[in-house]
Formats: C-alpha cells, structure tokens, sequence
C-alpha cells in the first residue's frame, strides 16, 4: 500500500466528508486516519486525511482526478506522498540550542524531513553543520548588502528544492519581500514573556522584572513582524531564586522543544491556515 495525506478547507456545508470518503473508495482507498474540524467563526470546515492506496499514483494526478470536487465545495486541498521527506533550509546566528536540537532530531528520524543546509551570517556554526554532513553557507549581512544576501537565500531555495525554511534563531529581520516569497513555508520562533522583552539580552531583562512565567512561540513568517499565524507555544514557571543563566538555560529547552514541535507538524502537514490564526492537527 501506498500512503498519501490530503488537507483541504473550504466554506463548511453539509456532504463534504461524504464525498471526499466516496471518492477515495473509487481509488480503493483505506483511510489510515482522519481528524476534521468546523470553524463556527469562519464557517469554514477543516479535513486532514491519511489513506493508503493499493498502487502509487503521482500526487499531480490524484489532484487533477479530484479537481471536480474542488472546484464544487470551494476548497483549497493539497495531496502529498507521505514517504517523502521535506527539505529544509535551517537559518541561524549565533546561538546554536534550536540548531543542535532540530539536526538531532532529523538524523534520528525523529520528523519525514532532511535538511538540505544550513546558512548563518557568522561561521560560528560550521563545524556542527559540517559534522552531520551538511552543506554551510556563511552568509554576511549588513544593510548595505542585505537584498543580495536574501537573494543568495533565496537561490539556495530554488536549487535546492527547499519546502521550509527554519529561522533556528536567526537573528535578523527578513525584508518584506522575502517574507512574501517565503509566505507559508516559513518558521520562526522567539521568546514569548508577559511582559514582552525586546532586543538583547531578554531573559536577563526578565530576571530584572522578576517574571514568574517564560515561554517560547513558533509561527508562520509574515511581513508583520512577529505577528504570524502561530503555530506552537509552551511556557515554563520559573522563581525568584533563579538567576539570568536559569532563565536562559530553561528558555532555551522551551526553545528548542517549540520550534522541533512546530516544524515536524507542518512537515508531517497537519497545520492548515484559517486567516490569522491555524488548525494543528496532531
């Protein structure tokens, strides 16, 4: 047998699950697993379905043998071969904790997913990129040579048939136009504190404030920064006996946990796109 996942939204109204099950006992069909969900705030309905079919099929032509049903029910659907892996583009900086985790996690098989490099605008990842046979690009930027430093991305994505870029704490801000060519299939994560903390340092800034709870958030690259649909967020209680190394050290855990959270659901394609928020199928 062979396994394909399909997701699909559209406006919600009655026969969709029906139709949808109809066509694929045409196909032979086995449904593996199925989780749905109607919006009443959107009345928009929400399908992710893992099926098994007894030959392999191109996923082009399971979509073109389905468009009937799109175009009748509104829907915006998507059919992936479930035995292929992702690729990923890991961008970082100069901390390397989600970095590590994520290159621990795919060379366990641990996600469908390969990474296809890693670029950094400081070397000082290099060795670890290297030491699990990736390709590392040192790529320097400044505001004068920021547009064809995005383009080098940008290139690295094509030729490399990259599906989504990580922002592994990254620690610059991409420019309006490559958010919009990287527009849902790119993942950033960041601190997230009540109150929140900008710029350097944040958990020593936390310390200062004496906050109780930390936390990390993983979500969709957008123009507005930090604003996009999210994906994954956690938190961690914390007290007044434990210094700025504390904080960093369990925010970094929260980190790391997050970002491997968020980037295994979208490769694994249980996150769907309902205006500015998500449905996490997990």
């Amino acid at each position: 047998m062979h396994n394909y996942i399909l997701t699909l939204a559209c406006p919600d109204r009655m026969g969709i699950v029906h139709t949808v099950s109809g066509w694929l006992l045409t196909h032979h069909g086995n449904i593996v697993h199925a989780q749905q969900f109607g919006d009443p705030d959107s009345t928009h309905f929400f399908l992710r379905v893992h099926f098994a079919l007894p030959a392999a099929e191109p996923v082009e032509a399971l979509a073109a043998d389905f468009a009937g049903i799109a175009e009748r029910f509104e829907m915006q659907c998507q059919f992936h071969d479930a035995a292929r892996k992702a690729r990923l583009l890991v961008l970082v900086s100069r901390q390397g904790h989600c970095l590590n985790d994520l290159l621990f996690r795919v060379s366990g098989g641990q996600m469908p997913a390969e990474v296809a490099a890693v670029v950094s605008n400081h070397p000082d990842f290099r060795a670890l990129a290297e030491s699990h046979g990736l390709p590392f690009h040192h790529l320097p930027v400044t505001a004068d040579t920021r547009a064809a430093q995005e383009a080098r991305i940008l290139e690295l994505v094509e030729r490399e048939r990259v599906d989504l870029v990580v922002l592994a704490r990254y620690m610059q801000i991409l420019s309006p136009a490559l958010c919009r060519a990287l527009q849902g299939r790119a993942i950033n994560i960041h601190h997230s504190f009540l109150p929140g903390f900008k710029g350097a340092r944040p958990y020593y800034q936390a310390h200062a404030r004496g906050v109780k709870l930390i936390g990390a958030t993983a979500h969709y690259v957008t123009e507005d920064l930090d604003e996009g649909p999210i994906i994954e967020q956690d938190i961690e209680r914390v007290d007044h006996a434990m210094g700025p190394a504390d904080l960093t050290r369990i925010g970094s855990d929260i980190e790391s946990v997050v970002l491997s959270r968020a980037v295994r659901w979208h490769v694994e394609h249980r996150i769907l796109l309902n205006g500015r928020r998500t449905v996490v199928f997990r």
